[in-house]
């Protein structure tokens, strides 16, 4: 049996899916007269109570576009260290629209409005960037799936409106926020400007994501896009794929975030797993005693595949394609595992 835990990125779309997929009405987006596309679009803004959202091919590119959107060349954004717009977005912060990154040291991928408010820089002060930007990302992925205090965010935003600052949402895992902690789209639409959200992540769609805000800061969106080269045809096949995960597989994402806190319970019960961070979702990211090479290498030889995060870290990551079978087989397996005397070290 393969078990596949590298990301939630690794799903494939269900029978169901495919069918609402290749059932759907398409027609040319780059004309927006894709009704499907408009659909998804629509259904989206509305969750959020924003006047406009518009489909992306990936998150990185709605994240990308919402920086343009936001800033002008030579100006700065504040995020946490461990953003996804700054450590996995292939530099694109830079090359995109030539603005410069203040990173902040925050616990487990979050930073506070205290922190945000020591980050800008005095706008009169021209040898320094202009501070223009805050994006903060929920859940946090390099942090282990953790979740934003709401009442920070809403604190965050009273610093931002302060300053004349950008708001922006990385939402690519805001859905299990939201189940975890029983929030609502429209508390987030309520306090952000834009928020980028995916939907081939926990909802198991095979490719998108969408980028959501109100009329004035949209305007240019669609023209952003184009010059990144995201504008696509007949996109409601993919567009049908996301209206299906919003409408079946927001609910069941609570059986990701339980099924990870289960796997957590055994990895702290092993001899050679040193620590396991806290485990808020689906992601669960523990440090074992020994060379973590080997370890993937072992685990790959039972087909079992995850990722190495480097100084002994690792992350498994529980998705719509773990299933209770996968899941009960694995828990088994690791429960009677051995770390070879060749990799533990003493």
């Amino acid at each position: 049996m393969k078990i596949d835990l590298r990301s939630d990125t690794v799903t494939k779309p269900t029978k169901e899916m495919l069918e609402a997929m290749m059932s759907t009405e398409v027609g040319d987006d780059v004309y927006k007269e894709d009704p499907t596309v408009n659909a998804l679009e629509q259904r989206i803004a509305m969750m959020f109570g924003k006047e406009e959202a518009l489909f992306f091919p990936s998150g990185s590119m709605a994240n990308q576009a919402a920086i343009k959107l936001h800033t002008q060349p030579g100006e700065q954004l504040i995020a946490d260290q461990y953003a996804h717009v700054y450590n996995y977005e292939g530099g694109g912060v830079s090359f995109n629209s030539g603005v410069s990154c203040k990173l902040i040291k925050g616990h487990r991928g979050m930073i506070t409005a205290s922190q945000v408010e020591e980050s800008i820089n005095p706008p009169d002060f021209y040898h320094s960037p202009l501070t223009s930007l805050v994006c903060v990302e929920n859940t946090t992925n390099k942090g282990g799936g953790a979740c934003y205090d709401f009442e920070e965010i809403k604190r965050i935003k009273n610093v931002c409106d302060q300053h004349n600052l950008g708001y922006h949402l990385d939402g690519a895992r805001l859905w299990n926020a939201l189940v975890t902690k029983e929030e609502s789209a429209k508390q987030y639409g309520e306090i952000f400007d834009t928020i980028s959200v995916c939907l081939s992540k926990g909802l198991g769609a095979p490719v998108g994501s969408v980028l959501i805000g109100d009329s004035t800061i949209m305007k240019q969106a669609i023209r952003v896009r184009k010059i990144l080269g995201g504008g696509m045809r007949q996109v409601g096949y993919l567009a049908a794929a996301g209206l299906y995960a919003i409408e079946n597989n927001i609910s069941r994402l609570s059986e990701d975030h339980r099924r990870a806190r289960e796997i957590g319970k055994v990895l702290e019960k092993l001899s050679f797993v040193k620590k396991v961070e806290p485990i808020d979702t689906n992601i669960i990211i523990f440090t074992i005693d020994g060379k973590e090479e080997e370890f993937i290498a072992q685990m790959a030889s039972k087909n079992i595949h995850f990722y190495g995060m480097g100084q002994g870290k690792l992350r498994f990551v529980t998705h719509l394609d773990y299933t209770q079978k996968r899941h009960e087989y694995f828990l088994e397996l690791l429960m009677t595992f051995k770390l070879n005397k060749a990799v533990h070290t003493t």
